[in-house]
């Protein structure tokens, strides 16, 4: 029997024990609502109370600064979806202007989409070849009616992280000429791999998922930053202070505030132990697999992820070959699962004249390797078994290798 090897952390990580055991009694005796006002009730609020100081300490917010959600998706509907446009009161003839990325997250895509249905203005702001947003083209796609800009902290597929920095700088300086304009970010593949820290970066709303830091999958938080107000988008009740109706999943909840703390403390050990394995990863499979592109910046990324693209075959066939020998990868981000299309993240790459410099043989062939905090040395030795030999065979195989051979 073969050793199985996870390397698609990205799409989701397993539950630390450490995790399993703080949230078990909230699963059996301690099941009380936090809602209620009796004994039970309150051993459960006091518990999602201190889960929330837990993950605002991860990104240096308040406690009431943050919501729980049922995960970054919500997280992101909400924040896009519930923050407040001058512009569609009624009456008012000025279009609402949101600016976005061409590679962000589907959860952040598919509801700026809704909007635009809605007749709302989006600008899809282009990448380059290392996949990262400019500054000023996020300066020069703001007008007088733009009242959102939402841009990822870090990119699922390639890890590139955004010059979140910079754009909340950019914010402020707008603010301070009286236009009323939000950031949002969607830090779910950021938190608990880089510093995240919501004073430095100055934005009003952050996305959290917990399933991505050793917690169970169901539950996020939305950073909101105080004075700002948001339309609640579940409605039948007051919890979460009235910007999210429904019952608090307290387990979860609980989980996700153990999994916080836990990687606050381990942060910068992790992140140098994380990243000294996906080099190796990398260097190996340069040195072993000839023609692999490296997707993404080298250096402004999350310090789990490695985006390589295997010219002359095809992402889903290497995966499945991946798999069949015990080794779990991804070709893209898990939302988009069961499309045979290339990544869009990868096909969104251009150079400098906002011209692609992905043809279609480089974007199908893309494997994102992520790792976690389970993974080891010995992970990437059986990945190199198994690696070289699967892209041969497969490059042999393909219609249009052989061919090129015939």
């Amino acid at each position: 029997m073969f050793r199985r090897v996870y390397l698609d952390n990205s799409a989701t990580t397993p539950v630390a024990p450490e995790v399993v055991e703080v949230m078990m009694p909230y699963l059996t005796e301690k099941h009380g609502n936090a809602s209620s006002i009796h004994f039970f009730g309150q051993e459960a609020r006091a518990a999602v109370d201190k889960a929330r100081h837990q993950v605002a300490a991860l990104i240096n917010a308040r406690p009431n600064e943050i919501v729980f959600t049922s995960g970054g998706t919500e997280a992101d509907n909400l924040a896009i979806l519930g923050v407040r446009s001058p512009h569609v009161s009624k009456g008012s003839a000025q279009q609402p202007h949101i600016i976005t990325s061409a590679i962000e997250h589907s959860a952040v895509k598919a509801t700026c989409q809704e909007l635009e249905k809605r007749g709302f203005a989006v600008t899809y702001l282009p990448v380059y070849e290392n996949g990262l947003v400019r500054v000023e083209d996020v300066e020069a796609a703001v007008t007088d009616n733009t009242f959102l800009i939402t841009i990822m902290m870090a990119n699922n597929e390639i890890g590139t992280i955004q010059p979140v920095i910079e754009i909340g700088r950019l914010v402020k300086q707008i603010r301070e000429k009286g236009q009323k304009i939000y950031f949002h970010t969607d830090a779910v593949q950021a938190i608990g791999k880089i510093d995240v820290d919501i004073e430095e970066i100055g934005c009003d709303l952050l996305s959290m998922s917990a399933h991505k830091i050793y917690a169970p999958k169901g539950v996020g938080a939305l950073y909101v930053r105080r004075g700002v107000r948001l339309k609640a988008q579940s409605l039948g009740g007051q919890q979460e202070r009235g910007s999210r109706g429904g019952t608090e999943s307290v387990p979860n909840i609980v989980a996700f505030g153990a999994a916080a703390e836990m990687a606050k403390s381990e942060l910068e050990h992790s992140a140098a132990t994380l990243r000294s394995l996906r080099n190796s990863l990398e260097s190996r499979i340069g040195e072993t697999v000839t023609d692999v592109v490296f997707n993404g910046d080298r250096e402004n990324r999350i310090p789990t992820v490695a985006n390589i693209s295997f010219r002359g075959i095809e992402g889903e066939g290497l995966l499945i070959n991946l798999d069949m020998q015990g080794i779990a990868v991804s070709t893209g981000s898990a939302c988009s699962s069961g499309t045979l299309e290339p990544s869009p993240v990868i096909r969104a790459l251009s150079d400098n004249d906002d011209k692609s410099v992905v043809d279609e043989d480089r974007a199908r062939g893309a494997i994102r390797f992520s790792l976690g905090r389970f993974n080891t040395a010995e992970d990437i030795d059986r990945v190199l078994e198994v690696l070289p030999n699967a892209v041969q065979t497969l490059r042999r195989l393909a219609p249009s290798r052989r061919d090129q051979t015939a």
